[in-house]
This record gives structure tokens, C-alpha cells and sequence, in this order.
């Protein structure tokens, strides 16, 4: 496929910053972007105008890049625009459809932040960027290929959009069921954390620990997200008999952080063979006859939201839960078959959480192999018609692989 310099197919804008007191908050001026903070999914958001008559401009329809810590990273403008030193304004020819060079650029991100130069941070020259190399086949390839990735973009969002949904639903359920636990609005029985369940901090990890004949796998802050586990980078410890014993994971421990998101938590449900916990974890054992981690880790979660530690935490350098605070947590316990019930309806959220899970992860990869394909010239565009000239594309972004 044929390439060409970016400056050949396009005007390229630095942005300046005009001095601070023409900011303002009262839409008064044009609304001002500096850098990647105002970028969201596709285009940026205003947070700030700017009135200043000394100012570069943007135009409905320029790609938006950020030129300065971080690199690369783009937005497609959707309004005549201020920009600041931290974005570059980049304005396609007639020959260089806009959205094409947009998903280009964004397919090439870190790419493009390679480029960048700087020991106190990083930024792109415009001589660097003007220089970058693109792909420039037929226009109405390019709209073509614009097209299809938009469409699965959009597939992409909407799908995300109804993971968050699900999150949302779960929320709305639980408090519909039990009210809000911090407030304990329906009057339930409220009972110490020590008294639902047995709960112990984790191993002290130390230098002359990560060595030894018993190396093993734990579970440490970073690991413990909400609702599940990022388990791609456990690190080892040492942990013989007696600490195997302490410190070993069984099915339905939930897992709490001590510190930093206090009472993010998981519930353990045998992930690996054997794992372990260090200090900066709560392992939190319910009792049965009491209540279920499906419940308590909402518990946990509204807690977190809304404050519901504020009388047990404690503040030394930094704020966190100890484990004596963890224990006289009080919790309201509402009955075991209202708790067991909640459960059922997580689990079927769940089902149609891993099943819209695994499509996200189709179509991302749906999406990374197309935009591949497709900006190295390896598709075949001959019996796909132009939205312009037929409404919607007749063929799939699967049936026009070469």
C-alpha cells in the first residue's frame, strides 16, 4: 500500500497556551482543550473556555493528537476549538478521509509515542510528526475501511456499556433487598465482623522471604480488584508447613484490602491450585450459619462508597484497616435465605457477564486483526459498496479477508 508523509496529506496545528486569566468556566470564548485529560472515547470533553484573541484553533472534523506526556493519543474534534501546547490539530486534505487517518493513528498509538523525546517528559516534535508515514489507498477504501471499523467501535462501546449496565443492576438489586448497609435503613440485626466470621491478616512480606524451598504464590493489593482477581503477576514467597497452613486460599474466603481502595475486595473461588495472602490482605472466613461472601463483599462495596469505615479505620502515615478494626466492623446481617437468595441473582448476572465478556473480547480482537489487515493493504474491497452509494456495507468485516 502506498504511504506518505504526514505533511503531504494534511495541515498540521501546534497548539499554544494562551495566558491563564482568559480561562473560564461560564462558556464565554471557545471551549479549550490542552491534552489528553479532556480526551474521552472519541471526542473531547469541555471542561473550560477560553476567550483569549492570541489562541490556535481547531475545526469541526481535525484529529486531535497529544503531543506532550502522553504521546499519540487521539480524539476526533467535534466543534470549532481552542488548543493548548499539549495538542497537535491535524487537518486531512481532500484526498485523506478523516476518520480513516483517525483509526489509523489510534491503531498506532504506541507507536507514535515511541517517537517521543524528552528526559523530564515525553513529547513529539512537529518535525517528527509531520514526517510519520501513513497509508494512503483509494478514497473510497478508506471510507470503506473507516466504516467497518467504526461499526465494530461502536459494537465494542455498546457492549462495554452493558458490562457497566450489569454493575449497575447488581447495585440497584441489593439495595432494593437490604436497603443501604451503611444507614441500615431496614432496621436489620447488626453484629461485629468477628462475630459472622474469622478473619486474619496475611503473611509479612520481606526481602529474605522471596527465597527459600517452599516457594509459593499470594495474593497482594494489586491483585485483588473488585468482584475478581488480576492473577497474571503473582509474585512468590516463601511459606512452609505451618504458614501453608495459616495462609492457605479455600473455596469462598472473601479477600479484603487492608489499605489504598479500603474494602475492595473478591471472593476466592479456587482460581489456582494453591495460593496464599499477604499482610496487606484481609482473609475473611463467614461463618455459614451467619452470612455468604456474595453478600458481604456488596457489604464491603457500599461501605467503601459511602464512607462506612470511617469509626473502625485508623490514620498512621497512610489510612488503612486493621485487622482488630476489621473485627469490630459492624455489619447488619439480614436472614441467611434473603442472603442466599441475593446469590441466585448474582449468578445468573454472572452467566450474561461471561458470556458478554467473551464477545467483547471477540470483537476486540475482531477489531485488531481487521485494522491489521486493512492498513497494511491486505483486504479486499471489490464487492463491498460504499455506504454513500448503497446505505450499508454487504459484506462483513469476516467474509472480506483475502
Amino acid at each position: 500500500m502506498k504511504t506518505v508523509e504526514l505533511q503531504q496529506v494534511t495541515t498540521i496545528i501546534a497548539g499554544q497556551s494562551p495566558e491563564s486569566s482568559t480561562y473560564n468556566s461560564i462558556a464565554d470564548g471557545l471551549p479549550f482543550f490542552q491534552g489528553k485529560a479532556d480526551f474521552q472515547e472519541k471526542s473531547p470533553k469541555v471542561r473550560i473556555w477560553c476567550n483569549s484573541a492570541k489562541r490556535k484553533e481547531a475545526e469541526p472534523g481535525d484529529i486531535l493528537m497529544s503531543v506532550r506526556a502522553p504521546v499519540g493519543s487521539v480524539n476526533i474534534c467535534n466543534q470549532k476549538c481552542i488548543i493548548g501546547r499539549g495538542l497537535s490539530a491535524i487537518r486531512p486534505h481532500a484526498n485523506l478521509n478523516n476518520y480513516f487517518l483517525y483509526y489509523y493513528l489510534k491503531c498506532n498509538e504506541k507507536n507514535v509515542a515511541s517517537l517521543g523525546t524528552g528526559s523530564t517528559f515525553q513529547a513529539i516534535t512537529q518535525t517528527t510528526l509531520k514526517r510519520l508515514e501513513v497509508p494512503l489507498p483509494p478514497l473510497d477504501d478508506q471510507i470503506r475501511i473507516a466504516t467497518l471499523l467504526s461499526k465494530v467501535e461502536n459494537l465494542i462501546f455498546c457492549r462495554r456499556e452493558q458490562l457497566k449496565q450489569l454493575d449497575e443492576l447488581l447495585k440497584s438489586v441489593f439495595v432494593e433487598m437490604f436497603g443501604d448497609p451503611v444507614r441500615n435503613e431496614k432496621g436489620w440485626e447488626i453484629k461485629r465482623m468477628d462475630e459472622i466470621s474469622d478473619s486474619r491478616l496475611g503473611k509479612m512480606r520481606d526481602k529474605k522471604f522471596i527465597t527459600g524451598n517452599h516457594l509459593r504464590k499470594y495474593i497482594g493489593n494489586s491483585n485483588v480488584q473488585w468482584f475478581r482477581f488480576k492473577l497474571d503477576n503473582l509474585e512468590e514467597m516463601d511459606f512452609d508447613e505451618r504458614e501453608r497452613a495459616l495462609f492457605g486460599l479455600k473455596d469462598g474466603d472473601l479477600l479484603i484490602c487492608e489499605g489504598g481502595d479500603i474494602g475492595r475486595c473478591a471472593i476466592w473461588r479456587n482460581n489456582l491450585t494453591e495460593c496464599y495472602f499477604q499482610k496487606a490482605i484481609h482473609r475473611v472466613r463467614l461463618y455459614k450459619s451467619q452470612a455468604i461472601p456474595e453478600y458481604v463483599q456488596y457489604v464491603m462495596m457500599f461501605f467503601s462508597i459511602y464512607n462506612g469505615f470511617k469509626n473502625v479505620t485508623c490514620k498512621a502515615t497512610i489510612l488503612h484497616l486493621t485487622g482488630e478494626k476489621l473485627k469490630l466492623t459492624l455489619i447488619q446481617v439480614p436472614p441467611l435465605e434473603l442472603q442466599k437468595r441475593f446469590a441466585r441473582i448474582i449468578n445468573k448476572v454472572e452467566s450474561i457477564r461471561s458470556r458478554y465478556t467473551q464477545s467483547l473480547t471477540n470483537m476486540e480482537s475482531l477489531y485488531g486483526t481487521f485494522s491489521q489487515k486493512a492498513f497494511k493493504g491486505d483486504l479486499d474491497f471489490s464487492q463491498m459498496r460504499l455506504f454513500e452509494e448503497g446505505g450499508t456495507a454487504n459484506k462483513t468485516a469476516s467474509g472480506i479477508y483475502n
